[in-house]
């Protein structure tokens, strides 16, 4: 009888296993919103990390995680390096920044599971207002394609994504005007 068991746990495992290697190579999430803001206005407000907190969905999840900023305040260079129980701990650098276009980050994971990824932020004038995309993608090692078996990075990262640019819109729509 235990032999028939420990046969079929080996065969569940090498199926788990044998379906980890088919699973995709590279992942991505992406979500859209078009926000009545300019183009110029929500760059920057995407450029600076310490802009970043006031619509952050994480940082909503785990009010106790910690940030740092280092480098320049905003632009290529510019870090923010997070830890917290609920959100983990890793690093964004930005390492591309086009004015009124869009915003390119270096990820990189470190605590739950180490990775890097990819995140891009695109700002697309839409008549009058401004279609903005967050996008986060990267490459799924073989560790990854395991834990795609257990967790949806789509499932993870789309509702937050969602409820940041629903932030991000009620920042740049909410705020003063200069001419006030």
């Amino acid at each position: 009888m235990i032999k028939k068991i420990l046969i079929g746990l080996a065969a569940v495992i090498a199926l788990v296993l044998l379906l980890a290697a088919f699973q995709p190579s590279e992942f991505r999430v992406e979500r859209s919103r078009s926000i009545a803001a300019s183009p110029e206005v929500l760059f920057e407000q995407v450029n600076n990390h310490r802009n970043f907190a006031a619509w952050n969905p994480w940082e909503k999840m785990d009010p106790t995680s910690q940030t740092t900023y280092s480098g320049p305040e905003s632009g290529v260079g510019a870090k923010a390096s997070w830890a917290g129980d609920k959100v983990g701990e890793g690093a964004a650098t930005i390492t591309e920044s086009k004015p009124g276009e869009f915003v390119r980050q270096r990820m990189d994971w470190i605590k739950p599971m180490e990775g890097v990824s990819t995140v891009d932020f695109t700002f697309v004038p839409d008549g009058d207002k401004t279609k903005v995309t967050w996008a986060m993608y990267g490459e799924n090692n073989y560790v990854g394609k395991l834990m795609s078996l257990f967790m949806d990075c789509e499932s993870m990262c789309g509702p937050p994504f969602e409820q940041g640019l629903a932030d991000l819109e009620k920042v740049v729509t909410e705020a003063p005007k200069a001419s006030e």
